[in-house]
């Protein structure tokens, strides 16, 4: 849902719905909440253009993470900023290198918000959550479509794969008081294969 906050006070908020599609749940792990922390610490902020080491062991192990993407300035009713789920097993993210990773794309809803924003607007936005600890890393980076090839063919029930150039990585531990463990694996997710050697 994208929308305008019209009205907030002490009890909440009150949002006019501007556009509303549903995500596609197929590829969704549930989570259960297992702790909070008791007090906020000072979080830790690292960025650099680059994956870290620590980074690269989130992104290559999770198998859940978030893409914002926009028309950029295309008008109309599709104009905005979207934000879209992509999952998987874990390892589903291929890392190629410290600012470069693939990531498998799966039949979904249908309506190809993500895929058509980035034909307009390659520039995207990522965030990976390690839910054992509330850390939060916030990608921005370059996106780019592979239609077909090995890269595509190298995982079993891609339709299409993801490029992703990272321009910027910005790590912040802890962000999050909530701490998650891994519950039921999505059954469509069970069904996928892993990587293969390109």
């Amino acid at each position: 849902m994208n929308g305008r906050v019209i009205s907030s006070g002490p009890n909440g908020f009150a949002i006019k719905v501007g556009q509303s599609f549903g995500n596609c749940p197929k590829y969704i792990q549930t989570r259960e909440i297992v702790g909070v922390a008791r007090a906020s610490r000072a979080s830790l902020i690292t960025e650099g253009t680059e994956l870290s080491p620590p980074d690269r062991q989130l992104v290559g192990g999770a198998d859940t993470f978030f893409i914002a993407s926009t028309s950029g300035d295309e008008g109309g009713l599709a104009a905005g900023v979207d934000v879209s789920h992509r999952g998987g097993n874990p390892g589903f993210v291929r890392l190629v290198s410290s600012t470069e990773f693939l990531v498998p794309d799966f039949t979904g809803n249908f309506l190809f918000n993500t895929l058509g924003n980035i034909l307009l607007e390659p520039r995207v936005g990522l965030l990976f959550v390690d839910w054992s600890d509330g850390t939060l890393l916030q990608i921005a980076a370059e996106a780019e479509i592979i239609w077909d090839g090995p890269d595509v063919d190298a995982y079993a029930g891609a339709k299409r794969a993801l490029r992703f150039r990272v321009s910027k990585a910005v790590r912040i531990r802890p962000a999050v008081r909530l701490h998650w463990s891994k519950g039921e694996q999505s059954p469509f997710a069970a069904k996928l294969g892993p990587w293969r050697p390109a």
